[in-house]
């Protein structure tokens, strides 16, 4: 008797006066545990180089249940895009449908990547269904911390390169230019800028979030991406996030080669076993 294949089916539901449009990846068995990807940045549910599609139909096809959705105002869903600190109610309301479309479960992952991972910690600690996240390149981006990324990672980087210099020598970067951005990136750098009274540094209000959480979290971080570079550098100087990320109940797994978006398939691939196996491990 051949084993029946996983199903996808297409749903609708609702967000405040908007209609939401996900896909969602059933098993023939589901375990109990199953997986929202949650979209972020300008992308919808598909993902960029189809990584969202890819990784929902890898885990249905291990007997992990997942759904993908555009949140409001992307893809083809309806309403007005809220911004990435404003999903609660796309995110809450997508683990309404899919619990409901998937009884069977007892749990929810969330999984997301850039903003979608920052969305999720400022959503997991408020929802008991939800009993862990996966976060990848978490957005942390200030102008500050911009500036100081570039700096560390890209300039220094340039200068120690045998081609910059090569370049600059024989006119092909103009010496003016070169030094106006890097005036300008030192000034954005050092410029102290206060946040509205009612908001903490964005990075501040993710550790909030992650600390309130307090379920198991996987966290991948790519080696050629300076939104990575920057939530690492974010953690390498703040007390709290180095503590957290300490705790027993993280995994932090870095993919050296990989691109912001894993754009290769062997990236994709080995964030989809990562997930798997760390799926398994609690």
């Amino acid at each position: 008797m051949t084993r029946a294949q996983p199903q996808e089916r297409a749903l609708t539901f609702t967000c405040g006066t908007a209609t939401l449009v996900g896909i969602v990846h059933l098993p023939a068995v589901a375990a109990r545990r199953g997986v929202l990807i949650v979209v972020g940045g300008p992308q919808y549910r598909i993902g960029s180089h189809r990584q969202f599609l890819l990784l929902a139909r890898t885990l249905a096809a291990h007997g992990v249940a997942a759904m993908r959705f555009d949140h409001r105002g992307i893809g083809d869903s309806g309403g007005t895009y809220p911004g990435f600190e404003a999903l609660d109610d796309d995110i809450g309301t997508a683990v309404d449908a899919f619990l409901a479309a998937c009884p069977e479960l007892e749990e929810v992952v969330l999984w997301g990547l850039c903003d979608a991972a920052s969305a999720i910690l400022f959503y997991a600690h408020r929802d008991p269904r939800v009993a862990g996240v996966v976060l990848l390149n978490p957005w942390v981006r200030t102008p500050q911390s911009e500036a100081a990324v570039f700096l560390r990672h890209y300039y220094l980087r340039r200068l120690m390169a045998r081609d910059f210099w090569r370049r600059l020598l024989t006119g092909q970067v103009k010496p003016h230019t070169a030094a106006t951005s890097l005036m300008q990136l030192l000034a954005r750098r050092f410029r102290t800028t206060r946040p509205p009274d009612s908001h903490a540094p964005l990075a501040d209000r993710m550790a909030e979030g992650f600390a309130r959480f307090g379920g198991p979290v996987l966290l991948i971080t790519s080696g050629q991406d300076l939104t990575a570079r920057e939530f690492e550098d974010t953690v390498q100087k703040s007390e709290t996030w180095r503590r957290l990320t300490a705790e027993v109940r993280v995994r932090w797994e870095k993919l050296a080669p990989a691109d912001h978006t894993f754009s290769r398939r062997t990236w994709r691939d080995k964030v989809a076993c990562w997930t798997l196996d760390w799926l398994r491990g609690w």
